[in-house]
């Protein structure tokens, strides 16, 4: 946790989950939460930002996908390498943290955001220092993916990785080895 990072009471007590840590936004009337998207997001920041991560997802250069991703909010540490096809959430990038020299495989989606049926809801993303995240794996609003800790490719990661743990599966559970081949 950094200096400017705040600490709910579940996380000073290490309880917290992801839930703690994401925002509902209740949404008036019959329509579903996403018909009230413009109302959460001015439509330009978001057309803005699925430019600025359409180019970043077909680029091969690093300090390119690096540099356009900090002008729309998202926290990039030092060395940081996003693969290919990676996508940031489009609408709240200002919500994703991802640490030094950690790398965001090919065709990973963190998202920080989820529209549901009456609210959508809103989290704070954060990728430890040298974590890895696998090909095609998928980070939900919330979640801290710890230092130095590996999400298998094709993942759907739901709940926070540990600092060292390598996950799998979906949803993502740990992988040491008296659990593989268990069901």
């Amino acid at each position: 946790m950094t200096d400017d990072d705040t600490e709910t009471p579940a996380e000073s007590q290490g309880t917290a989950t992801r839930h703690d840590r994401v925002t509902a936004h209740a949404t008036p009337g019959p329509l579903n939460s996403l018909q009230h998207w413009p109302e959460a997001k001015p439509f330009l920041r978001v057309a803005l930002n699925y430019v600025v991560i359409w180019i970043c997802r077909v680029s091969p250069s690093l300090r390119l996908k690096n540099w356009l991703l900090r002008r729309i909010g998202v926290t990039v540490g030092e060395g940081v390498s996003w693969g290919l096809e990676s996508t940031p959430d489009v609408f709240w990038p200002e919500l994703i943290t991802v640490r030094d020299h950690a790398i965001v495989g090919y065709d990973v989606t963190v998202l920080c955001h989820e529209f549901l049926q009456d609210e959508y809801r809103t989290g704070e993303v954060v990728v430890g220092e040298r974590a890895m995240i696998g090909a095609g794996a998928i980070l939900l609003p919330g979640v801290r993916v710890g230092e130095g800790s590996s999400v298998a490719a094709n993942s759907l990661v739901t709940e926070d990785v540990p600092p060292g743990e390598t996950v799998a599966g979906v949803p993502a559970r740990p992988m040491n080895g008296d659990q593989l081949g268990d069901d």
